[in-house]
Formats: C-alpha cells, sequence, structure tokens
C-alpha cells in the first residue's frame, strides 16, 4: 500500500486551469496524488471507490488538453468521475460526498459548470454529448470539442448503439472514449465484451491497419475522380488485409486505439491530436478498475462500493452486533428464488447487469442455466422475460425500481398488452439513500398503477416477500405481477418461513383502534407499527391495516375501514401523487365516503441524497412524521367534538 503523500501539486490545483499550468513531465505525479487523495477521502467517508480509481490518468489528461468548461465533458453514470469532481473546484469539500446536504456522488449540472450533463444511470453519455455537438454546430462554435466517456459495460445498452449510428452521419466534432475495465459493478457479459477483448489482444489487425492507412496517405490525390478512388481502395484495403472488420469504424467511427489508459503523458498526446481531427472518433482506452490500490484490483466487485475501509490494511469495516441481524431483501428474493426454482422447474431469473446488487448472484452460482445476466439492456430484460412467458415458463425479472423506468414500453407493449404472466421483483422501490435522485425507486406504484390487468405488491417484512414470491409463481393468475421492497434490512431475523399463499388483493389487520387507521402499503408498515405502539403510551389508539396489494385494493378491507374510523392516514415509500395514497383516495371517492383521509410519503419534489433514515424524516413518514401527523389527526377529532359539544349544550 502507498503511504500519504504530501500533496504538493494537488495542494496548487483547485480547477482546470491551475492543472493546465503544470509541465506534463508533472502529470505522473499529480495522478499519484489525485488517486491518493481519493483513497484517503473515500476510505473515511465511504462510496464509488474502483471505478474513480481506474479513470485517474484519463481524467487528468483530458482536463489538461481540453479547455473545459468550454469544451463539453459528460461522464457516463458518474461512478468514474471522483477525479473530475476533485479538479473542478469541489475538491475543500469532498468529504461531504453523498452526504445529506452535501454534494452528489454523481454529476449534476446544478453543481458545477463543468458538470455538463447530470448522469447517474448508464449509456446516456453518448447521445448527450451528441446532442450538444449538434447544438453546438448550429451556434457556429466550430472549435468547441465534445467528449463522452463511456464504461464498455455501459456500451452494451441500446441508447448507446443508437447514438453511435447517429454521430456515425451527424458530421460533428464528438470523441467518444471507451473505457475498457470489462467491468460495470459485475464482469461484463455478451458477445460485445468477448469481440473487445479480442479487438485488444488482436495485435496483426492494428498493425495492418496502421499500416494500411499510412500507404494510403501517400497516395498523392488529382481531382474528384481520383478521390473516389482513392476512398474505395482505402475500403478495399481495409477489409482484405485487415484480420476482422471494425465494428465502430463500421459505423463511421474512425476508431484509435486500443491505447493504455494508465499512461498519462501518452493519453494527453493522443488527445491532443485528436482534437485536431474533425468528425466523429472513438478512442479505446484500457484500463484497470481500482487501479493504484491492490485489493480493489483483484476484487472488482467487492470494490466497486465498499464501504469504510482501512487504506493501510484494505480491511472493509463491518458494522458489529452481538444480536441476529435482519437480512436485506434483496437476499431473501436471492435465497427464495432458489427454494423456489427447486420446486418448480419452469422458474427462471434475469437481471440487466445487477447479479451483484440484486443477490441474483446465488442462482447463478446454483443454476447457472436457469439465470440470465444480460448487461445493462433493461428493455432487453422485459421482452426476453415475455419471450420466455410466452413458452410457459415462470420469470421472474428482477430490476431495479428506478431502472424500470427504462422498460417501461417494453413492460406496456410487449408484456401488459399481451396478458404474459412475467413476476417483475423491483429491487430498491422507495427512497434509497446517498445515490440520491437519479436512483430513487419512487414513481413505480404511479406509473404501474395505471396499467390494466397489472398485480400490485408490496411485502412489509421478509416473510410477506417470500410468500408474495411463492404466490406469483402459481398458476392461479395469467396477469403480471409486481413484487416491490425496498433497499436495506428487513425485520425478521429469523425470516426463513414455510410458503404460504396469500390471496391477490387481501390486506390484513395488524390492530383495530379508535377513530384514526393507518393504511400500510409495504415496508414503512413497520414504522406506523412502531408509532402505534408509542402511541398507545400517550393513550392513542390507531388501527393499522397492511394492504399488501395497491392493486387490487382489497375493497372489503377499505370499506371496513371507512366505515369505522373518522380519520385516515395512507403511508407508502413512493410519490404521493398517484401512488398508493392516491389508490385510496380514489375509493373514498368513488363510494362516497366522507372521512378525513391524508396521504403521506415522497412530496412533489427532486428528493436529494443523504441517508435514507434522513431522507424519511425528510419527507415525514419515519416514526416520528407517523407519530406527528396522528397526533394533529387527535387534536382535530378532540376540537371536532368539543365544538359539537358547545354546540349542543
Amino acid at each position: 500500500m502507498k503511504t500519504k503523500l504530501k500533496l504538493s501539486l494537488l495542494d496548487h490545483i483547485n480547477y482546470p486551469a491551475d492543472l493546465r499550468k503544470m509541465r506534463v513531465s508533472q502529470l505522473p505525479q499529480v495522478c499519484e496524488e489525485l488517486r491518493s487523495f481519493i483513497i484517503d477521502t473515500v476510505s473515511l467517508n465511504g462510496g464509488h471507490f474502483g471505478a474513480s480509481l481506474g479513470t485517474v490518468e484519463l481524467t487528468t489528461a483530458l482536463h489538461y488538453v481540453m479547455n473545459t468548461p468550454y469544451d463539453q465533458l459528460i461522464w457516463d453514470v458518474g461512478h468514474q468521475a471522483y477525479g473530475h469532481k476533485i479538479l473542478t473546484g469541489r475538491k475543500p469539500f469532498f468529504d461531504t460526498n453523498r452526504k445529506h446536504k452535501g454534494i452528489s456522488g454523481f454529476p449534476r449540472r446544478d453543481e458545477s459548470e463543468y458538470d455538463t450533463f447530470g448522469t447517474g444511470h448508464s449509456s446516456t453519455s453518448i447521445s448527450a454529448a451528441l446532442g450538444m455537438a449538434l447544438a453546438a454546430k448550429q451556434k457556429g462554435e466550430h472549435d468547441k470539442q465534445h467528449v463522452a466517456v463511456i464504461g464498455d459495460g455501459a456500451m452494451t445498452a441500446g441508447l448507446a448503439f443508437e447514438a453511435l449510428n447517429h454521430a456515425g452521419i451527424a458530421g460533428t466534432n464528438l470523441i467518444v472514449i471507451l473505457n475498457d475495465n470489462c467491468m460495470s459493478i459485475d464482469p461484463n457479459v455478451g458477445a460485445l465484451k468477448e469481440y473487445l477483448t479480442h479487438l485488444t489482444l488482436s495485435k496483426a489487425y492494428n498493425k495492418i491497419r496502421r499500416k494500411v492507412g499510412n500507404t494510403l496517405n501517400k497516395i498523392p490525390v488529382v481531382g474528384e475522380f481520383s478521390k473516389d478512388v482513392l476512398n474505395h481502395a482505402k475500403a478495399g484495403l481495409k477489409s482484405a488485409f485487415a484480420e476482422q472488420a471494425n465494428f465502430f469504424e463500421a459505423l463511421n467511427m474512425r476508431y484509435f486505439g486500443p491505447v493504455d489508459g494508465h499512461d498519462v503523458i501518452k493519453l494527453t498526446a493522443i488527445l491532443a491530436d485528436l482534437k485536431q481531427i474533425p468528425g466523429p472518433k472513438l478512442l479505446h482506452v484500457m484500463t484497470t478498475k481500482g487501479k493504484g490500490f491492490l485489493p480493489a484490483e483483484e476484487e472488482k466487485t467487492l470494490w466497486h462500493f465498499p464501504g469504510l475501509f482501512d487504506k493501510v490494511t484494505g480491511e472493509i469495516h463491518k458494522k458489529a452486533s452481538t444480536t441476529l441481524q435482519p437480512p436485506k431483501y434483496q437476499d431473501v428474493f436471492g435465497h427464495t428464488i432458489i427454494e423456489l426454482a427447486e420446486l418448480n422447474d419452469k422458474i427462471v431469473g434475469i437481471t440487466p447487469a445487477m447479479l451483484s446488487g440484486s443477490s441474483l448472484k446465488f442462482m447463478m452460482e446454483k443454476m447457472p442455466h436457469r439465470t440470465f445476466d444480460v448487461g445493462i439492456c433493461e428493455q432487453h430484460a422485459v421482452t426476453l422475460s415475455a419471450g420466455m412467458a410466452t413458452q410457459g415458463l415462470k420469470v421472474f425479472c428482477n430490476i431495479y425500481s428506478s431502472f424500470m423506468q427504462r422498460g417501461y414500453d417494453q413492460m406496456i407493449h410487449d408484456v401488459v398488452l399481451q396478458k404474459l404472466p412475467v413476476i417483475f421483483c423491483l429491487d430498491r422501490g422507495g427512497l434509497v439513500g446517498e445515490d440520491g435522485p437519479t436512483h430513487h425507486g419512487i414513481y413505480d406504484i404511479a406509473y404501474s398503477r395505471c396499467l390494466p390487468g397489472v398485480i400490485i405488491s408490496s411485502p412489509m417484512n421478509e416473510s410477506e416477500l417470500r410468500n408474495l414470491m411463492y404466490t406469483a409463481q402459481l398458476d392461479k393468475t395469467d396477469q403480471p405481477f409486481i413484487v416491490r421492497y425496498p433497499r436495506g434490512r428487513g425485520v425478521m431475523p429469523e425470516w426463513r418461513k414455510p410458503f404460504e399463499e396469500i390471496e391477490i388483493g387481501k390486506g390484513r389487520i395488524i390492530r383495530e383502534g379508535a377513530d384514526i387507521a393507518i393504511l400500510s402499503f409495504g415496508h414503512p408498515g413497520n414504522f406506523a407499527n412502531d408509532a402505534c405502539l408509542d402511541l398507545e403510551k400517550e393513550g392513542i389508539y390507531s388501527g393499522l391495516f397492511d394492504m399488501r396489494f395497491v392493486k387490487p385494493l382489497d375493497k372489503d378491507l377499505l370499506h371496513h375501514v371507512f366505515q369505522n374510523y373518522t380519520h385516515i392516514i395512507t403511508v407508502e415509500d413512493g410519490c404521493k401523487v398517484g401512488g398508493f395514497g392516491t389508490a385510496v383516495a380514489e375509493f373514498r371517492t368513488e363510494y362516497k365516503y366522507q372521512a378525513d383521509l391524508q396521504i403521506l410519503g415522497v412530496p412533489d419534489q427532486i428528493v436529494e441524497h443523504g441517508k435514507v433514515e434522513e431522507l424519511y424524516r425528510e419527507c415525514m413518514y419515519d416514526k416520528e412524521g407517523i407519530m406527528y401527523t396522528v397526533r394533529a389527526s387527535k387534536a382535530s377529532i378532540m376540537s371536532l367534538r368539543k365544538e359539537v359539544l358547545t354546540a349542543r349544550f
């Protein structure tokens, strides 16, 4: 391990203009200090780690050569952009990264003029950069450069290919840098990964390509006819002599590379040359995720987001606990699908590049022939699931709630309209914490509730998650079935219970009360339960009802509640507009009930990043927020009764 350096150069760099005052020969030391700064800060404060270590040299070279922020630099996703943030004015407060009220872990336009495009989901950089380049062309800014830095994992998404297809004919100054480290969070999969590996190893191809190019460039050109002949000759010779066709050049993207992404001096020279070449270009850069920190180089998935760690020993700090901890919901899913698959040979699992994040890795290890990681391709994951469902398979399509937004059309067109019983397990449903607004899974209830024939459920605890998964794979329905659950731990240390079928569209009574009823959907029911227990000590007895389903609603249970309670509070870990509370409000209107109704959930605003407990508190649906609302309702009831008594007597 490297010991902490005296930041003799980095101390004097606050913005890229300061970096450009350095000599090229000083850049390796800048990179060493920048890498140490990232290690020091993330080890103490947490954050994404390996990706940014791998782009230190590339980041330094880009800001040294490009005239940022005039030249537009777009970082795909943003996991790889910590060095960029440090070099662009945020070094003094980088220790607030991902903290409540601190700087974001991803590039954001409202945070810095150097963050030219907000990123959080992958594969958007080429489209955004091309849009900027076309706008510059319209405005006559012909000297302006536009650079998209995209990881090879992100390159698998359809959006990236759509953008490349357009870029090849757009005639703009666009540089696409393919940061090839063979990783997204888990190792990359698919034919593109194999192609890039072959391309980087094909020394014969690259040698012949250079020789062909040099030879053709020496041929004298006279007149338009000769130019046409030369162009045809170039195409023909490349086809005849190259070991293989280059995919990117087939899309009219001039290809350069592969080059060593950790040689900062060479990178600056190459980027300076690329600035002088007009049109769309792709630079293939080879990097190592976790570069410069041996544990991160060896365990790339683990060190994508390691938490706090000892920078000297490489030991990741784990919270000590003397009691048995409840499991994470994702792990309950991961182990439960294996149990179900052992009982039902029609079950398969699909995820778009989230084997570890969703815990489908357990099934991949045990049943690789029935588990499919399709790469960062949510749209494909959904339609692939639909195709399998037509053949009678029971498909568990496991996608983060916020990523499911990218496959919404496929959900409607390929699943819902065809009434296919795909089981969508939406992980990270609700507020997710430090990743912030790009990753909060707060819209899925609203955007799926409007779809005809879709079953939408959410468990209050681990046992309910198991039973909802069990129910979904039974041959009881031919409808799409959504099970959404939050990031983080549940509430049941002893969670492995025998499977029980849950009647679709039926909730359960946790406790009866007087005057005030709380209707909960999903995990926040636990906050409500704790609130009810504390409120009983104050003499306030609230009813609590775990609805389980937002579609179909348990109308019998709702009739019971509205007929017996004057004040009703709904609680959900999702947006209030169009969500579970809205569904209850629609029920109240349909049946002309007069009970007072208050909806607790995520307000109609962008919720920033922070610890999830801080965000629950901010949105007023943690235990204290529920208690506050119940007390206010109780005060309203008492005031109304006092007015009635006063009027009578």
